[in-house]
């Protein structure tokens, strides 16, 4: 796991958004509404519906204010339009994901007049064109058909993958239309699509899910039989639970997108020293101009990485000084014990406590150890994503989001860090040539030299087998140390004075202490962990050098980052996992 960073110095945009054509994106971590909705809309219920769904947009934005709001809506006739025009309306970002080409898109529309509405959407929108789905090809889905109906299938897919709340204009009853709105909301909450191939599967089925979340404003169709029960009511929906839509937000979802409000609001408190002083992964722009998604990627990473170095140094800083606390504590004790017994020393051991005490309460406050770890994690798994976009790697997911799996595994409170991922990345920009390909094996592989992720293991690994041999040479030391005063103690204990008899107990002890300490501190580094984890790292860099060296196909090697990038996010998941069980308590040191 990467602790320091060694790319070219900083180039963060100005803190607020990124300009791209028809599109205003944060460079922060924001909020995704997906839209599924009808297309037939009652027009009587039109006007209140567009109250409710800005109503729900405001709600939305009030409930998190760290967090911008964007809306991703296929631009579809009915539901979906009505929810483009509200987010146009509260001047919030709008993505519109194309299931078709943009000309064979405008072939859906009913009237010509339709045709101009969706005309001026689209150019007020980030525009997405999908790939052809699995098993159809250019001339099946210009017709309606089975073809077009899985174009649209993937289209909820992708919509449902990238979005953090869905918001599902829907009837409630189920429909027989492939990848309608029924069938959109139901992959959400289940991970089930059908008609669509296994590339879109969902990675982890049974895996505890923090993308499930929809608010559902139930919807009459102007159709026969389109009638509900209730019109315009609304509730939260989650794989496992229904709740009024007028009631909170389920607990779970309200505290991962809290965690995305406090990166955000912790980027915005170091912004001056973020801007001095964050690394760039980019390169410089005589080599590769880039733009787009990537230069969002970067300057996010540029904002975990600064947080996580500084929260990093709070932790350790935190850690030295509990341990050194201990062993001080633990001689002056002793001191009292053995020789001096004056009140002013216990005043020292309870002011060396309370200062102890003081320092683990404020860490475990102000959440530091968490918040290196999060940082870290995602800092690392957005250099994997800004690597593969820079190289052109090509997602074997298709339209799913590439990153779905990350973490899943380990901690849903880890959730945020994939949501944070999830929006940062849309958007495309930077062109894929072999150039950026060249430049990414070059920077981020490495052969060895001073560049990329094979140096930096190699010389990590180094550098902790160093640490943890001065842990095992001070721990030998001290308990022979303190082995030799109990048998100078056994052997002359007799001929020596009290004073000195003391002199050697307490030696005997403090060594025994300051060993003990340092090997807690050693654990809590996780110091032998660490190094079987470099070592892993770095044969996995090395094998991927050579095999790029070997090989130069542009295609071969794309797929060789794509499997490096994987085991370089499992490999984060583990780091995580490992530390969170090393949390910074000053119960456990003493």
């Amino acid at each position: 796991m990467n602790e320091l960073s060694e790319p070219r110095p900083n180039t963060i945009p100005t803190p607020g958004v990124f300009s791209a054509p028809a599109l205003s994106l944060p460079i922060d971590a924001f909020l995704i509404v997906g839209v599924t909705a009808h297309r037939d809309l009652t027009p009587a219920l039109v006007p209140q519906l567009e109250a409710d769904v800005r109503a729900f947009l405001l709600r939305m934005q009030g409930l998190h204010p760290q967090l911008s709001v964007a809306v991703m809506s296929g631009l579809a006739e009915g539901g979906d339009r009505l929810v483009a025009r509200c987010a146009i309306a509260l001047g919030m970002p709008l993505l519109a994901p194309l299931p078709l080409s943009r000309e064979d898109y405008f072939t859906d529309c009913s009237s010509a007049e339709s045709a101009d509405e969706l005309r001026g959407l689209l150019a007020q929108s980030q525009v997405i064109e999908l790939p052809i789905a699995e098993g159809n090809d250019e001339q099946s889905i210009r017709t309606q058909g089975a073809a077009r109906d899985r174009q649209y299938a993937q289209l909820g897919v992708y919509v449902s993958s990238h979005c953090q709340v869905l918001l599902a204009l829907w009837d409630g009853k189920p429909s027989d239309a492939v990848g309608g709105t029924s069938d959109v909301l139901h992959y959400h909450l289940f991970g089930e699509m059908p008609g669509l191939g296994a590339a879109d599967a969902p990675p982890n089925l049974l895996a505890d899910d923090d993308s499930d979340l929809a608010f559902h404003i139930f919807c009459p169709r102007d159709r026969p039989g389109g009638e509900v029960d209730a019109p315009l009511s609304s509730r939260w929906m989650t794989r496992n639970e229904n709740l009024p839509g007028a009631g909170p937000m389920p607990e779970n979802y309200d505290r991962l997108f809290n965690q995305l409000g406090e990166f955000n609001a912790d980027a915005k408190l170091y912004a001056d020293d973020i801007a001095a002083n964050s690394r760039s992964l980019l390169p410089a722009p005589e080599e590769i101009r880039c733009s787009g998604a990537v230069l969002r990627i970067d300057a996010m990473y540029q904002r975990a990485d600064w947080l996580a170095l500084h929260f990093r140094k709070r932790v350790h800083h935190s850690m030295l000084l509990l341990h050194v606390l201990a062993v001080l504590t633990g001689l002056l004790l002793m001191t009292y014990s053995e020789f001096v017994a004056q009140p002013a020393l216990l005043a020292a051991l309870l002011g060396f406590f309370a200062v102890g005490v003081a320092v683990a309460w404020l860490g475990e406050r102000r959440s530091w150890h968490r918040r290196y770890l999060d940082y870290r994690v995602l800092a690392e798994g957005l250099r994997v994503q800004c690597y593969w976009t820079i190289a052109g790697v090509p997602s074997s997911h298709r339209v799913r989001f590439a990153y779905d799996s990350f973490l899943q595994k380990q901690d849903v409170e880890l959730g945020w860090i994939r949501h944070a991922m999830r929006a940062v990345g849309l958007g495309g920009g930077t062109p894929i040539s072999d150039v950026g390909l060249r430049w990414v094996v070059a920077n981020w592989v490495g052969d060895g030299g001073k560049l990329g992720q094979l140096s930096y293991f190699r010389r990590r690994t180094a550098e902790r087998e160093v640490k943890y041999r001065h842990t095992e040479r001070i721990g030998k030391a001290s308990l022979m140390l303190s082995l030799a005063c109990a048998v100078v103690l056994l052997v002359f204990g007799g001929w020596l004075g009290p004073t000195t008899s003391k002199l050697f107990l307490v030696t005997a002890g403090m060594t025994a202490l300051f060993a003990g300490v340092r090997e807690a501190y050693s654990h809590k580094l996780a110091d032998k962990e660490l190094i079987k984890q470099y070592r892993f790292m770095t044969r996995v860099f090395a094998s991927a050098s050579e095999l790029l060296a070997r090989d130069t196909d542009p295609t071969k090697q794309r797929r060789v980052l794509e499997a490096l990038g994987e085991a370089a996010l499992e490999e984060h998941a583990e780091w995580i996992l490992m530390h969170r069980e090393r949390p910074l308590e000053q119960s456990r040191l003493g």
